[in-house]
């Protein structure tokens, strides 16, 4: 197994020990979004006629696409989370090798896993550059104009739909991020009209979110020196990064404030029982 599938499924292999039953939706939205930008939509239930992301949202869809427990357990734990998510924000660019792994290598799987914890802010724009002309901006990217129209189309999704960062991580894992973004919008924000995201990529919209990317990034205290560059609860240190690239979910969890979810391992039973050799 290779590619995408082979990083989830490596994903899986290694963080689910632990976690409760209300995390297998999540793990099971981006299965399905996997299966289907990989193979084609059959790979999704037959009995399903929702996208994955939207499996959860209403009770016929979860009834019909077989996640019922699964959504009810996710949306009653959510709702007794008493502190405040863990704000984790990255600022990158979508052709840079780093930020790719990072986000979905380590973003992306942490988030999955401690989504009722952590609030996750992407800031597609890094080590671009800006250029006032006119009423307009023109913009540079470290990586060329395939890069700019990435950053573009990522920072018009997140403005358009709550399902974003599935479409992003669809296209960051992704062989070639631009030519999969079609496809990758179409099996995970289906909401989202191709024609109206391109509008935004190409019109004034793109341009004003994108400018106030630019002003995101350059506001940043201290100011970034590469990227991908995460801040914590709004604060960057080298510590806090080295952290985050090392092991997102641990910090996470230690950072977190509240009753620590089982994901954490807050709440696992260690077993100790033998079937000895007769």
């Amino acid at each position: 197994m290779s590619g995408l599938l082979g990083v989830f499924f490596n994903f899986c292999r290694t963080s689910v020990r632990g976690v409760r039953l209300k995390m297998k939706v999540h793990l099971l939205l981006i299965l399905a979004v996997c299966l289907n930008t990989q193979y084609g939509s059959s790979a999704l239930p037959d009995s399903c006629s929702y996208p994955p992301s939207k499996w959860c949202s209403s009770l016929h869809s979860a009834v019909q696409c077989g996640v019922l427990k699964q959504c009810l357990e996710s949306n009653f734990t959510r709702s007794h989370q008493t502190a405040d998510p863990v704000r984790v924000e990255l600022y990158y660019e979508s052709l840079c090798p780093g930020c790719r792994g990072f986000l979905t290598q380590m973003l992306f799987p942490t988030w999955l896993m401690l989504s009722d914890i952590m609030a996750v802010t992407l800031v597609p724009y890094g080590n671009a550059q800006e250029k006032p002309d006119e009423q307009k901006y023109i913009f540079l990217c470290q990586h060329g104009e395939q890069e700019c129209l990435g950053n573009m189309i990522e920072t018009c999704l997140l403005n358009m739909t709550e399902n974003a960062f599935y479409t992003i991580f669809c296209m960051e894992s992704s062989n070639d991020v631009i030519k999969s973004a079609k496809s990758c919008v179409e099996v995970s924000s289906p909401e989202v009209s191709w024609d109206k995201l391109m509008t935004c990529v190409n019109g004034n919209q793109g341009n004003q979110l994108m400018h106030q990317n630019a002003m995101k990034t350059k506001a940043l205290n201290p100011p970034h020196e590469y990227v991908p560059w995460v801040t914590i609860n709004g604060v960057h240190t080298e510590d806090l990064q080295n952290k985050a690239m090392n092991s997102l979910f641990t910090l996470v969890c230690s950072m977190y404030k509240g009753t620590k979810p089982p994901a954490c391992g807050s709440s696992q039973r260690h077993y100790k029982s033998y079937c000895h050799n007769e």
